[in-house]
């Protein structure tokens, strides 16, 4: 099996950086972890058993360097950043806003649970594929799951409408981020 390397990174960029801005919650990290994958990929090409499974392997590629990446994490000091105020936008479209309000509560789960979302959002692997991959027991896949999304709820639902909507969830054929 002949893959292509330029292809594989044209037929799958998007899909790799957006899981990767997901998990780390930054673009610098994002893009920097959507290179690595590529780069990995690149040497790594031979290992692919299945064109089928490429997004897999890329997305298994990915956690494996998010997972290195927060154990060697060295905070950067604030007086180091260069910020210039000026070019950051004062009108913001209210799509942004959610979306940025989504990314700072997933920023705020612990990195063992958000990985466990992230991989049922939006990787769409059922509890069974996620305990596999990640080799640990279905029900610690549920666990986290309900955990990562409680802290969600916490996070975006207004707190009258919790209050009032505090049934537990319990239909996962619906993949809603906010149940």
């Amino acid at each position: 099996m002949a893959t292509d390397i330029t292809q594989l990174v044209k037929d799958h960029h998007a899909v790799v950086y957006r899981y990767a801005y997901r998990l780390s919650g930054s673009v610098p990290d994002a893009e920097d972890l959507t290179q690595q994958v590529f780069l990995i990929a690149q040497q790594k090409i031979d290992q692919l058993r299945s064109e089928g499974k490429v997004r897999n392997w890329l997305f298994a590629i990915l956690r494996n360097c998010f997972r290195r990446s927060r154990r060697r994490r060295v905070p950067v000091p604030a007086a180091d950043l260069q910020i210039d105020l000026a070019s950051i936008p004062e009108d913001i479209v209210a799509d942004k806003v959610d979306e940025a309000r989504l990314q700072i509560a997933i920023d705020g789960i612990p990195d063992e649970l958000k990985l466990v979302l992230i991989m049922f959002y939006f990787e769409k692997c059922s509890y069974r594929q996620i305990a596999e991959k990640l080799v640990i027991p279905i029900g610690t896949v549920m666990s986290r799951l309900s955990r990562a999304k409680g802290h969600l709820r916490r996070q975006l639902v207004p707190l009258g409408v919790q209050a009032a909507d505090s049934r537990p969830y319990r239909d996962c054929s619906q993949r809603r981020l906010i149940p």
